[in-house]
C-alpha cells in the first residue's frame, strides 16, 4: 500500500478509527515494546542475484567488515576505523550498535585522544558537524572526532604525528555542534533504482489531504544533473558510490578515487600513499581489481531489505490494527509504505516493490529537530523522511540518536515555529496521535516495531 493509496483520511479518524480499531479508551500508558527480539532478519544478499553479483556482494561484505590501520590510510583525522563499526545493528549493514566502538578506538594502539562529551559508551556512534565557522559564515561539514597522533599499529607508525583534536567542548558550549548517527544500509540498492518520476508522483498525490494536515515537502536535487538525491539524513547524496566515497574519506580519513585529497595534509601524519585506496590496475581482474568504495557500494546495492516480524506484544492482531492507524493518522503521507523500482540491468532490482516507508523527500521538522545545517536544497530545519523498514531492531532514533524510545521519537516530530524556523509539518499528525486512546497508540507502536 502506497501513501497515494492510503485508505485513511485524517478527518475521519475519530468517526472510524477510534470506533473500530481502538479497543479501549482507558488503559495503561502505551510504551515502546523495545528492540525486537529474535533473528535479525537482515544482512543477507537480495534474492535473485547472479553468481557474479553474489561474488561482489561477498567481497564487499569482507571489506565493509574490516578495520583499517595506518598503512591502509586511516586518518590523519577520523571518526572510526571501519564501516561495520557504524553499521552493525542488528547485522552488518545496519545502524548504530548499543555499545559504542568509538570509545575503544579513541585510544587504540597508543593514540592520544580525549572522548568528546557527546560520545558515550552506551550511546550511538556519532559524527559532529559545525554549524558556523569562526568568521560567522556557514560551515556544515563533518569535523572528525579523533586524530592518529601517537598511534602505532601493525600497519604503520604515527608516533611523530602531533596534530590535536578540535576543541569540541568550546563548540558545544556555543551550541555550534550538530550530531548525526549512521543510517541503515539495508535495501539501498532498491531505493537507488526508484525512478525520479515515481518519487514525484507519490509526493504530488493527495495534495488536499496533505495540505489539511500541513504537510508539504520537496525533493533534494543533485546540483550537477538536477536528478533527485536520496541518501543521507537530508537526502544529500545521489548514489551509493558517492555515499561510499564520502564516508571512506570523511569517517575514516581514507582517500579514494572520488575524494583523492587528504583533509589534513600535515606531512608527519601521512602514513600511506595518496589516494589511499584505488582500483587495482596491477594485473588484478574482476572483483580483485575493484576499489574499496566500489566494493562498499556493491555490498549495499545487493543487500536485502530487512524482514518484518509479528514477534511483538499483541501479535498479528495488534500489528494489523496499528498498520491501519498508521494510515489513518496521516503518518503514511510522508512515510509512504511502498514505491516501485524501474527496469534495471540487475534483474534482482528490476521492477520490484520497495516497502521502505518513506517518500524520500525532505520536510520541515520545526525548531525541536532543526540542526541548522544546510545541504543542497535541504534547509536547516529539513530532513529526509527516514525509511522505517527495519525499525523494529533499531536502538537509537532521530538524526542525532537523542532517544531510544519510539514514543518519544514520535512526539519529537512536533514543534511550534520560532523566529528562525517554521512549525513542523508533522504537528497535526502528532496531534492526532496524541488524542488516540492508549490502547490504539500501543497498536501503532507494536506495528512500527514489527517493521
Amino acid at each position: 500500500m502506497t501513501a497515494s493509496r492510503s485508505s485513511g483520511v485524517w478527518f475521519l479518524l475519530f468517526a472510524g478509527t477510534l470506533a473500530g480499531l481502538a479497543t479501549a479508551s482507558a488503559s495503561s500508558a502505551a510504551t515502546d515494546p523495545g528492540v525486537r527480539s529474535g533473528a535479525a532478519g537482515a544482512g543477507s544478499p537480495i534474492a535473485g542475484l547472479s553468481s557474479e553479483e553474489q561474488e561482489y556482494f561477498a567481497a564487499g561484505l569482507d571489506d565493509f567488515s574490516e578495520s583499517e590501520g595506518l598503512g591502509d590510510g586511516i586518518g590523519p583525522r577520523f571518526n572510526l576505523d571501519g564501516c561495520a563499526g557504524c553499521h552493525s545493528q542488528p547485522a552488518i549493514g545496519g545502524s548504530a550498535p548499543p555499545v559504542n566502538p568509538q570509545i575503544a578506538v579513541a585510544t587504540a594502539f597508543g593514540a592520544h585522544n580525549q572522548i568528546p562529551s557527546f560520545i558515550t559508551a552506551n550511546g550511538p556512534v556519532r559524527e559532529a558537524r559545525f554549524k558556523f565557522k569562526r568568521d560567522g559564515t556557514r560551515d556544515g561539514g563533518v569535523h572528525a572526532l579523533f586524530v592518529v597522533s601517537g598511534r602505532v599499529d601493525s600497519t604503520g607508525d604515527a608516533s611523530n604525528c602531533t596534530i590535536v583534536q578540535e576543541d569540541f567542548a568550546a563548540h558545544v558550549a556555543r551550541d555550534n555542534v550538530s550530531l548525526r548517527i549512521p543510517t541503515p544500509t539495508f535495501g539501498l540498492g532498491l531505493i537507488e533504482q526508484i525512478p525520479d518520476a515515481a518519487i514525484l508522483q507519490n509526493l504530488a498525490a493527495f495534495q488536499q489531504a496533505k495540505a489539511r494536515l500541513g504537510i508539504g515537502g520537496h525533493v533534494n536535487r543533485n546540483g550537477n544533473d538536477g536528478t533527485i538525491a536520496r541518501f543521507g539524513w537530508k537526502a544529500q547524496n545521489k548514489s551509493l558510490l558517492l555515499f561510499s566515497g564520502e564516508a571512506y574519506n570523511v569517517e575514516m580519513g581514507v582517500t579514494n578515487e572520488l575524494f583523492p585529497n587528504e583533509r589534513d595534509e600535515t606531512e608527519a601524519c601521512q602514513t600511506a600513499l595518496q589516494p589511499n585506496n584505488v582500483t587495482n590496475l596491477a594485473g588484478a581482474t574482476g572483483v580483485e581489481s575493484e576499489s574499496g568504495i566500489g566494493k562498499f557500494s556493491m555490498f549495499m546495492r545487493f543487500l536485502a531489505p530487512p524482514a518484518r516480524s509479528t514477534d511483538t506484544p499483541g501479535g498479528a492482531t495488534s500489528i494489523a490494527r496499528g498498520r491501519q492507524l498508521f494510515a489513518n493518522t496521516g503518518c503514511a503521507y510522508c512515510h509512504s509504505p511502498s514505491l516501485v523500482t524501474t527496469k534495471s540491468t540487475v534483474p534482482a532490482l528490476s521492477e520490484k516493490r520497495v516497502d521502505l516507508f518513506s517518500d524520500l523527500a525532505v520536510h520541515r521538522m520545526g525548531p525541536r529537530l532543526a540542526d541548522n545545517i544546510q545541504q543542497g536544497g535541504a534547509a536547516g530545519d529539513e530532513f529526509r523522511t527516514a525509511p522505517l523498514w527495519g525499525l523494529g531492531q533499531r536502538v537509537f532514533f532521530l538524526h542525532d540518536g537523542r532517544t531510544s524510545d519510539l514514543a518519544q521519537a514520535i512526539r519529537a516530530h512536533a514543534s511550534d515555529g520560532n523566529g528562525q524556523f517554521a512549525p513542523s509539518e508533522a504537528n497535526r499528525v502528532v496531534g492526532v496521535y496524541n488524542q488516540l486512546p492508549e490502547s490504539a497508540k500501543q497498536d501503532l507502536l507494536n506495528f512500527l516495531r514489527s517493521l
